[in-house]
């Protein structure tokens, strides 16, 4: 039986809905012209999904677009055309790939052709290269364009300055704009049902993810972890759908735990559970399944990654909260991974290694993402020595297949698990 023929017999009725549910997203994307709904791109980090619902408006996610191309093996000849039309081959590859998409007549995964968004809508989480991105969104469409300027966590505290700050421009610039493109006037109870839809989602996704504390681990928290953020982290946040999803899910992983398995593969039930690792860094995605296999043929679990964190960081505690609806979204805005602080990722870490008991930390550095990889060699240093375990470093890339050598990945990845093998023969002596 082939790999794709396996993949088909392993898949959980979680994995079904997950692929249907994101499907129907880019159905009522390219629907828009019978539909009349209104379009807003955004970015999946900071993202103000149940505000932009409120307004009965669509979200596209360009990330998400730049993602599925990658699995589908289609972004590397859109960015080698981004980069002939004079992008340099340092810009991040989601971009590259979002220009290419667009010189090729911008079609969805359903082979249906994009809608032109209605507004921009950047919150600014840490990212430069998200504003620039917007820049030539710009200039491609000549919509509006609604700015959240959310300030930087360089001391690891929101402040009620802080918050103050993007609640004004909340409430001044961007939801007048909301209401504008939309002709829609808001809604604060209508925003108040998606945040209350939001935390319960919540509640449930922070189980899934942290029922890889039991040993053996139930779920892999990088690669099967992006299967399960998917639906948060895109335009279903706020929703029913998202509750759903998330309770049938827990449901299915309740059940992994009762049955002593541990994680899904492509291939099927992971067998052993050798390595449990800590994983900083996103993954590579035209080389998805490839590189996830070098981890599940040595035995190697991710337990707990900081990728599965960049939509929200919920499991240190943040809820969307409906009594404090705009409070909430300036909180959510400000708590985004990518906008903290390296001292307090690096904390975010040596925490996870402990009460995940990792073997150690592997860092996947992307060679076009400086959001992610800035300071990554010192983070590992530190974590390091605070923790005892032993760490490690590899590069690839999001959407260029270029940047992935599978001969690189494997020799450092097997090059790990012999020190990771050392340290606990040291330990046992």
């Amino acid at each position: 039986m082939n790999t794709a023929a396996k993949t088909e017999v392993v898949k959980e009725s979680s994995m079904v809905r997950q692929k249907e549910m994101i499907a129907r997203n880019y159905d009522a994307l390219t629907s828009t012209a019978e539909t009349g709904k209104k379009v807003a791109s955004t970015f999946v980090p900071g993202n103000l999904n149940e505000l932009i619902m409120s307004f009965g408006m669509l979200n596209n996610l360009p990330e998400i677009n730049a993602i599925n191309n990658g699995m589908r093996r289609k972004s590397g000849m859109m960015i080698m055309d981004a980069e002939r039309r004079g992008h340099s081959e340092d810009v991040c590859t989601y971009v590259k790939a979002d220009i290419g998409q667009m010189s090729k007549g911008n079609i969805a995964p359903n082979g249906k052709p994009m809608p032109p968004p209605d507004l921009l809508l950047l919150s600014y989480t840490g990212c430069f290269t998200f504003m620039k991105w917007f820049e030539l969104l710009r200039h491609e469409y000549g919509c509006e364009t609604a700015m959240l300027h959310v300030p930087y966590t360089g001391d690891g505290v929101i402040t009620d300055n802080m918050r103050n700050y993007v609640v004004k421009q909340l409430k001044e610039e961007v939801i007048p704009k909301l209401e504008r493109v939309s002709g829609v006037k808001f809604d604060i109870d209508r925003l108040r049902e998606n945040l209350r839809l939001s935390a319960q989602a919540e509640d449930d996704l922070v189980w899934v993810l942290q029922s890889a504390r039991n040993v053996r681990s139930p779920i892999d928290a990088y690669f099967g972890g992006v299967y399960y953020i998917g639906p948060i982290f895109s335009a279903f946040r706020g929703t029913q759908e998202a509750v759903d999803y998330y309770r049938v899910l827990r449901g299915e992983i309740e059940e992994r735990i009762k049955k002593g398995l541990g994680p899904i593969t492509p291939e099927g039930d992971m067998p052993e559970e050798k390595y449990r690792l800590v994983v900083e860094g996103p993954p590579n995605w035209t080389s998805f399944r490839e590189f996830w296999k070098m981890f599940y043929d040595e035995g190697a679990v991710v337990v707990s990654s900081t990728y599965t964190k960049v939509g929200g960081v919920y499991d240190l505690g943040f809820r969307h909260d409906p009594d404090n609806p705009i409070e909430s979204l300036a909180d959510y805005c400000l708590g985004c991974y990518t906008n903290r602080n390296l001292p307090t990722r690096v904390e975010m870490l040596e925490n996870y290694i402990e009460e995940y008991q990792a073997d150690g930390l592997l860092i996947n550095s992307i060679k076009s993402c400086n959001s992610f990889s800035a300071g990554q060699l010192l983070m590992m240093q530190e974590v390091e020595k605070r923790t005892g375990k032993p760490a490690a470093f590899i590069e690839t890339d999001l959407v260029d297949p270029r940047y992935f050598s599978a001969a690189n990945v494997k020799n450092r990845l097997e090059s790990y698990f012999q020190m990771v093998d050392q340290k606990r023969s040291a330990k046992a002596a």
